[in-house]
């Protein structure tokens, strides 16, 4: 299983103790905080880093990912597997969904298509019934979650999405002790318990590819503005880390601010950036608020920098129209299909990677069109690799954005 940095996680958890993985919807960020006062919020990068873990997904960035080709929801690196002969069953699963909230468009995107896969399971009669309770961002709320499902004691197969990694991890070892399969994605935990842990590469193979982005087409000397949501979450602060890391390598002046994704924070922040001199490039640990920082260069009528999104349409859109030399990197949406088909799997016996690693890929700009145009009609909060065009529904229920 993954390595966690420890001292980063305790920092981490202080602080979400009073900051629990803030909404966008109730911003009160200052847009003034300096970089200081940014780290100090966040525990530090240096605090998060851990050398192994970068080494490794710098490593699986180039590595040969098994299974269907046409599906990287189902690819994995080979590793080490778990033997889940003891759940196989011909009856079908009541499925318990922690989830930490939908309370992003990254999120929506993906719990619509959770749901959508949710349907064909169902048809198939390989689930039941998947019962979800929303945390809403908050920890305390989803460790009343869990406890509320192991309490009741009609699940079949524990699914949890964590809110944050240190706070969750006793709550997600009880689900364990049930003896219930537990499958857990998205946000780690710092225990090896769950049946498989279902992830992208991660957050350094983020960082990488965005600061190496950003380092290829700037010079030295030059300044970035990091862009980042919120402290606390793993595959946040280590995107920061790896990030920090190259552009001090480089010579690339950074510095960074907490956004909660509120796009009036995110102009007020560049806008003051830009009056202390140039801001050749802005990297961003989610695309969620992209075209706020985008609009705040076209306000002050300066030029463009080469900037970092991610797959949100918004960005896509923007990126195309401006023309600005960007990259859209991607925390593989598709992710969300995952957890119930490989509770397809266990209900089959068959064995599950123990940590499920999927492929994470940047869209470039030679692909951007083709996204483009794949995802016409799509709102602008809808991710570009969200992989659901072959489930039920399509394109309609991602078009229509109403939340099951």
């Amino acid at each position: 299983m993954r390595r966690t940095p420890l001292k980063g996680l305790l920092a981490g958890a202080a602080v979400l103790a009073v900051l629990t993985a803030c909404s966008t919807e109730d911003p009160d960020t200052d847009a003034a905080d300096d970089t200081t006062a940014s780290e100090e919020e966040g525990g530090g990068s240096e605090e998060w880093f851990v050398q192994a873990d970068y080494d490794e997904q710098m490593a699986q960035m180039d590595a040969t990912f098994s299974g269907p080709e046409d599906q990287p929801w189902l690819q994995y690196i080979d590793g080490p597997t778990t033997d889940t002969a003891e759940f196989k069953t011909n009856k079908p699963m009541k499925v318990c969904f922690a989830n930490a909230s939908i309370s992003n468009p990254w999120r929506q995107t993906g719990w619509i298509t959770m749901n959508q896969q949710l349907e064909v399971l169902q048809k198939n009669g390989v689930i039941s019934d998947m019962e979800t309770r929303d945390a809403g961002d908050d920890d305390n709320q989803q460790i009343a979650d869990i406890d509320y499902f192991i309490s009741e004691g009609n699940c079949d197969a524990f699914v949890i999405s964590p809110n944050s990694t240190a706070a969750m991890t006793p709550a997600v070892e009880r689900a364990c002790e049930t003896g219930k399969p537990v499958v857990v994605f998205d946000r780690g935990v710092q225990t090896d318990c769950p049946t498989t842990f279902i992830h992208p590469i991660g957050g350094y193979a983020w960082g990488i590819a965005t600061a190496n982005f950003l380092v290829d087409n700037l010079e030295e000397g030059d300044k970035v503005v990091a862009l980042r949501i919120l402290p606390g979450v793993d595959v946040l602060e280590t995107r920061w880390a790896a990030a920090e890391k190259i552009f001090d390598e480089a010579g690339i002046e950074a510095v960074d601010h907490f956004t909660e994704a509120n796009p009036e924070t995110i102009k007020s922040i560049i806008t003051d950036e830009l009056t202390k001199g140039e801001v050749a490039g802005v990297w961003m640990d989610a695309g969620d608020g992209a075209v706020a920082a985008i609009e705040a260069f076209e306000d002050a009528g300066m030029d463009y920098p080469v900037m970092t999104g991610e797959d949100e349409m918004s960005f896509l859109r923007k990126w195309e129209e401006t023309g600005l030399t960007g990259l859209a990197p991607v925390y593989s949406n598709f992710q969300w299909r995952t957890p119930l088909l490989a509770l397809e799997m266990i209900a089959k016996g068959e064995p599950v990677p123990t940590e499920w690693v999927l492929p994470q890929t940047p869209i470039a700009e030679d692909e951007r069109a083709a996204y483009l145009e794949a995802n016409d009609g799509m709102p602008d909060g809808h991710y570009a690799k969200f992989g659901g065009e072959d489930l039920p529904g399509y394109p309609q229920v991602w078009q229509e954005r109403q939340m099951p």
